[in-house]
């Protein structure tokens, strides 16, 4: 028997807007930390980015070993175990060839430091489910993409040209859903390029600008109970 979902779920969240180019992930992970966890990873930084080896390049498997160092659990979906080679020499890559060795150890070595990843591609209608039962869910999407049916905010304003660099046809870029409404078929999310707000978005927009070439249509699922 199909399980009925709630028509709305929205996870409140204490938005945390990014401060370079290039942390919207570590971000998306300030949002979920309570107080002290975060007062300790600002006061921490540049520490945490530099042990962690990844400095401005943050990979999903990074964002991973960051949420298992603060103790959130969560679950890495993606299409493509490892760096995927068919990324090098695209604009957006260009770190491609130094951050490779350290993308595929980490893969390697992510289920004996307890983080588990599965290879698969997801439906709009799993991560309803998932929102409905479990928590949040952090996105890597393509900025180009992103709009918000609410506010009017389409995928070219100033705003987030202006945070992120917006230059190429992809840009990646990490957002969290934090829940949906069934009764106008969107999700919604929080953009850490955007000052404290939601956003909201049809399912098929969003499907586009997770699954876009790119992305991997990695996803990182949160979990407010152990798995």
């Amino acid at each position: 028997m199909k399980e009925t979902l709630p028509a709305f779920v929205e996870h409140p969240l204490v938005h945390f807007r990014q401060r370079y180019e290039w942390d919207c992930g570590l971000s998306c992970i300030l949002m979920l930390l309570g107080h002290n966890e975060k007062r300790n990873f600002l006061d921490n930084f540049k520490h945490i980015c530099h042990t962690g080896g990844f400095g401005e390049s943050t990979w999903t498997i990074d964002l991973c070993y960051v949420l298992k160092d603060f103790g959130v659990k969560h679950k890495y979906i993606t299409t493509t175990f490892g760096a995927n080679p068919s990324h090098l020499g695209k604009e957006y890559y260009k770190c491609f060839n130094t951050d490779e060795m350290r993308v595929n150890e980490k893969f390697a070595n992510a289920s004996s430091r307890g983080i588990p990843i599965e290879t698969k591609s997801m439906s709009h209608q799993f991560l309803q489910e998932h929102l409905a039962n479990h928590g949040n869910i952090i996105l890597l999407t393509n900025a180009s993409l992103l709009y918000c049916d609410l506010c009017k905010t389409n995928k070219l304003s100033k705003e987030l040209r202006s945070c992120l660099g917006l230059k190429a046809a992809y840009m990646g870029h990490y957002i969290i859903l934090c829940g949906y409404d069934q009764r106008i078929r969107k999700f919604i999310y929080r953009n850490p390029a955007f000052k404290d707000r939601v956003c909201f978005m049809s399912y098929e927009a969003m499907d586009k600008a997770r699954k876009a070439n790119g992305t991997d249509e990695d996803i990182i699922l949160l979990y407010d109970k152990q798995l």
